[in-house]
């Protein structure tokens, strides 16, 4: 039993070994702002900005920050699927590539994450403290956002900020 339990951690420590040379995907990430940063078409004040960039740029932005134990398998696995996850369901850097109705939906949905306590994820703050919400960010976030909804639904017919799915109900 003792030599079984010698060969199979023996068995995992090498393979943890050689999946450090697999190749660790990272996209490339750069600090310059976006031509498509949501800064470019609304009003980002600075005290929001450096929330936004403290607490959510890492996994919702083209400028993530990789910690030095994303060069670390499997992790860098975790969290690149992770950052990718969360690009794709909303990236700053990609803001006003979105249709209207998407930009006016992800903005109600920061509101409500952020108020609700959601996002930041509390796997991200557990090592970033720096990057958890006190109540009076949360809601600066907040009224930010609520700013620009409150903007967006002055330009644009409401049936148009809607999803198809809405409407239906």
């Amino acid at each position: 039993m003792i030599t079984f339990l010698k060969r199979f951690l023996v068995t995992i420590l090498i393979l943890l070994v050689l999946v450090q040379f697999y190749p660790k995907d990272k996209p490339n990430i750069s600090e310059a702002v976006s031509a498509n940063e949501i800064s470019i078409q609304y009003t980002v004040p600075d005290s929001v900005h450096a929330i936004l960039k403290a607490s959510c740029y890492d996994c919702h932005s083209n400028n993530t920050v990789y910690p030095w134990y994303s060069k670390i398998q499997p992790v860098a696995w975790w969290l690149n699927s992770h950052i990718t996850d969360g690009k794709n369901e909303l990236n700053f850097s990609e803001f006003t590539t979105y249709r209207i109705g998407k930009q006016y939906r992800k903005l109600k949905a920061i509101n409500d994450e952020v108020k609700k306590g959601d996002m930041p994820l509390s796997s991200y703050t557990l090592i970033h403290r720096y990057a958890k919400l006190d109540d009076a960010q949360k809601l600066l976030i907040a009224t930010w956002a609520t700013a620009i909804e409150e903007s967006i639904k002055i330009q644009y017919p409401m049936d148009s900020l809607i999803s198809k799915k809405q409407r239906t109900l």
